[in-house]
């Protein structure tokens, strides 16, 4: 019987796409997608717009590789049509190009989406810079206006509100310009580049804004944490919290990960997604798979 013809069971988890390039390492991108959406109980599926790896002959900077937009559209057809009527929530994670952007956006405007969260990655080191501009003017113009929630980081945050963010009260404004440009729900990080010891986030959604705090855990920012952040919100969102819910509960998901980050060759450690699930276990200590004690 074909997939689409099966009745889904009352008991079945909830469903979640993501759209996103991969990242071979395993800390961000449609790896850090997947593992987290497992961690929350979604059923996660991906269709992937490019690869990335990063090279360790050259200070671990990014080698870029798009994967064709008719691949992709193959990708999303098959996505779309196995799980029709069913498949409510995509995050949108890299794109990598224009056309990528374009090919996306057709896409996701093929049926109704009850949530879709953008992450909106602007700029990959690697790409050459005129067409990552170009990408981002796509991503602004084709994919903002179509989403319901947005997380952008700092840098993000300032490229798409036009504002110098350098304060909590600076990325409450940025965050507030931000939903009122797109109309969605705005979790703006300011993770490691806001002063004090406290990593902030901010939620605004046009009838609420609230400051999410966590207290700083190192110095230095960790690869994964902004996919898995956007995805913890696009899985919350899956299952059925609310907006403010699901960014108050990605914010503890994405703390616990980053305690117990992975420590490898490249100079940034990679959160680990399944943190949040070791920190509640009763029973084994709260190590880091890398066997540091968090």
């Amino acid at each position: 019987m074909p997939a689409t013809d099966a009745p889904a069971s009352s008991t079945a988890p909830a469903l979640a796409l993501a759209i996103a390039g991969s990242e071979a390492t395993g800390g961000a991108g449609a790896q850090a997608d997947l593992k987290t959406f497992q961690e929350l109980g979604v059923f996660g599926v991906v269709s992937l717009t490019c690869i990335v790896s990063f090279d360790p002959q050259d200070e671990w900077s990014h080698r870029f590789f798009p994967v064709p937009t008719a691949v992709l559209a193959d990708q999303l057809e098959a996505v779309q049509a196995d799980y029709a009527g069913r498949l409510r929530t995509v995050k949108l994670g890299m794109m990598g190009s224009p056309e990528t952007v374009r090919t996306t956006a057709e896409a996701l405007k093929r049926q109704e989406w009850d949530h879709v969260l953008l992450d909106p990655v602007l700029i990959c080191k690697g790409q050459e810079p005129g067409h990552a501009l170009d990408t981002d003017r796509a991503l602004r113009d084709e994919l903002l206006p179509l989403a319901t929630f947005t997380t952008p980081n700092h840098f993000e945050t300032e490229q798409l509100s036009g504002m110098t963010v350098r304060t909590v009260e600076d990325l409450t404004a940025a965050a507030e310009r931000i939903h009122e440009i797109s109309g969605a729900a705005v979790l703006a990080k300011g993770g490691m580049h806001i002063a004090g010891p406290d990593a902030v986030d901010v939620f605004v959604d046009g009838d609420t804004v609230e400051v999410l705090v966590h207290p700083k855990i190192g110095e230095a920012g960790v690869s994964g944490a902004g996919c898995s952040l956007a995805a913890a919100v696009t899985a919350e969102l899956a299952k059925g919290a609310t907006p403010l819910e699901a960014a108050r509960r990605a914010k503890e998901f994405v703390a616990a990960g980053i305690a117990q980050a992975v420590e490898g060759a490249t100079p940034f450690a990679a959160l680990w997604q399944g943190g949040l699930r070791r920190a509640h276990d009763p029973v084994r200590p709260t190590v880091a798979p890398g066997g540091g004690r968090a």
